[in-house]
């Protein structure tokens, strides 16, 4: 008996075609709408989160993965009744444990800032590089808040968004305060692997902050190299600092770089905050106790470091404890005992962004 896809079977799991409605298209960086995530881009014109030609030499694998677009969001309101995207990226899904939609999907948010809520997500085929989708139709025209994110692990050639001809066009709400929340770290920042850009923690704690947030989450090549900490300390406005990788790093990597890291970070920026948070737990913390013995005393090691910057009157610094933000349950929160799924994602926004608040100065949400 021929089996037929699950596509042909459920009409909602068929992939999105183009809107077939003359759209009027627009480029992320026209005005009025608002290009975030990339610091760098009004420089080199590319959706990079490094720049093209730094002072010194990129490590090869971070100069490559600065090309990968998470945490790259598009912001506007409009009161059109349809919006589509036309996306041409760099390469296909060809990952194994992460879903396409998170690799080189964009997602959609429609509502206030502190209000806004996920409204769907690109599908097409992933053998495909290059791909049109109706992200949002509805029968009323009203002025709405939108905001697109970025695929996680997959670099966009280019995004054009389509809206009615008619449609009016206006810049989104402004931000919460002037400036930027970098965090640096490994592909957990990076954001594998979520199921759809907009569950990465980064773009969770963007939307319950209304903050910019600038990934610098390096698949298995963040290790706190001076070179790229130099460039993230040359970056424009930030309000903080996160090193979060010590996934990468391990013990020995970190007592060698973190406290450099500091140092150079602290040296461009006199008084931006920093928080340097160790690792969360992962499934084999269970079963191999030297790992876990390994864990404590790495995190440790960066709560000493943390502390000898504050004694040294290398202020305003913070440490958290990673091992605490995903429960007891931690096991139950990753896709392969280390990346987590989206509900692990959502517990490291939940335990970071009251912390993140504080150390930003932001009234709590109403």
């Amino acid at each position: 008996m021929n089996q037929q896809s699950p596509a042909t079977l459920d009409k909602n799991i068929a992939p999105l075609a183009g809107s077939e409605l003359p759209l009027l298209w627009h480029r992320p960086n026209d005005a009025p709408l608002r290009l975030t995530g990339f610091p760098w881009f009004e420089q080199d014109q590319v959706y990079r989160r490094l720049p093209l030609a730094p002072a010194q030499p990129l490590p090869p694998a971070v100069d490559q993965l600065a090309n990968n677009t998470a945490g790259g969001q598009i912001a506007f309101q409009s009161d059109s009744t349809h919006l589509a995207v036309k996306v041409e990226l760099a390469g296909p899904a060809d990952m194994d444990h992460m879903p396409a939609t998170g690799q080189c999907g964009f997602d959609l948010y429609v509502g206030p800032p502190l209000a806004q809520r996920y409204h769907g997500t690109t599908r097409y085929d992933q053998r495909e590089t290059a791909y049109e989708a109706l992200l949002f139709e509805h029968a009323d025209a009203e002025m709405r808040n939108f905001t697109l994110n970025f695929p996680l692990y997959q670099s966009v050639k280019s995004i054009q968004i389509g809206l009615l001809p008619e449609a009016r066009l206006e810049a989104p709400p402004p931000w919460a305060m002037d400036g930027k929340v970098v965090i640096y770290g490994t592909s957990i920042t990076q954001g594998g692997c979520a199921c759809r850009p907009g569950m990465a923690y980064t773009n969770i704690v963007s939307r319950a902050l209304n903050v910019e947030i600038v990934n610098q989450g390096y698949s298995g090549t963040g290790r706190g190299e001076p070179e790229v900490i130099e460039v993230m300390a040359g970056m424009a406005e930030p309000r903080l600092f996160v090193l979060d990788y010590e996934a990468n790093a391990g013990y020995a990597g970190m007592e060698a770089t973190l406290p450099g890291a500091i140092r150079i970070l602290r040296e461009a920026h006199a008084t931006v905050p920093i928080l340097v948070i160790s690792r969360i737990p992962f499934a084999y913390d269970i079963t191999h106790e030297d790992r876990r013995i390994d864990r404590d005393r790495c995190r440790d090691m960066q709560a000493a470091a943390v502390q000898t910057a504050m004694e040294n009157g290398d202020g305003p610094i913070e440490f958290l404890d990673g091992s605490t933000l995903l429960g007891d349950d931690f096991d139950e929160c990753t896709v392969d005992g280390v990346h987590p799924t989206d509900l692990g994602f959502m517990r490291m926004a939940h335990g970071l962004t009251p912390p993140i608040r504080r150390m930003l100065a932001l009234t709590p949400n109403p």
